[in-house]
């Protein structure tokens, strides 16, 4: 394993490279984030970091995707755009299910997670889309509709919450194995 003292940097750095690919061509919500949530609840030792890094990762990656990227579309800087807290508040939720199910890792476990994950981030998501905007009428079908209208991007959401999870925390386990065993010799 890792010394703590360099874990910070470990996991932190494989956060920042899994954040990149919300900045790079994906397919529809394939991307990192229901992993970065679940990595940083698994291996952050200090509780507070635990939420924090990777919400301030996502928060970093808006910044520049709705500033930079999708700039045309907004009207001056944007810190925080309409309904984010749906979003990191879902993020909250799944980090802590990183805590508290990721404990005894395994492989299998990390599917299931990443499943529920991405179920977990699309319910509220989406009935925050719902309910915040004037898309959809406010009784049980305009919800149902709305959930509806998002399956294609739940496609995305889950396809890259298990691809992500294992790339991280494939490459944490394969170069926190890699690192003992130079350390050691």
């Amino acid at each position: 394993m890792i010394s703590n003292k360099n874990n910070f940097y470990f996991v932190l750095g494989l956060i920042l490279i899994a954040s990149f690919a919300r900045i790079i061509p994906h397919y529809p919500n394939f991307t990192p984030l229901c992993a970065i949530a679940l990595f940083g609840g698994k291996y952050f030792n200090n509780k507070y970091l635990a939420y924090l890094l990777p919400l301030l990762a996502l928060w970093l990656s808006d910044i520049l995707i709705n500033n930079f990227i999708l700039g045309n579309y907004f009207d001056g800087f944007i810190l925080f755009y309409s309904g984010f807290y749906w979003q990191y508040g879902s993020f909250i939720l799944i980090t802590l299910i990183g805590r508290k199910t990721l404990k005894n890792f395994s492989f299998l476990k990390l599917l299931g997670t990443s499943v529920f994950s991405s179920l977990l981030f699309f319910i509220i998501s989406n009935f925050g889309v719902w309910i915040s905007s004037s898309l959809y009428s406010k009784d049980i079908f305009g919800l149902f509709a709305c959930y509806v209208a998002a399956i294609p991007f739940f496609i995305g959401t889950l396809s890259g919450a298990i691809f992500y999870s294992f790339f991280l925390f494939g490459s944490y386990e394969f170069l926190s194995r890699k690192l003992s065993k130079i350390t050691s010799n």
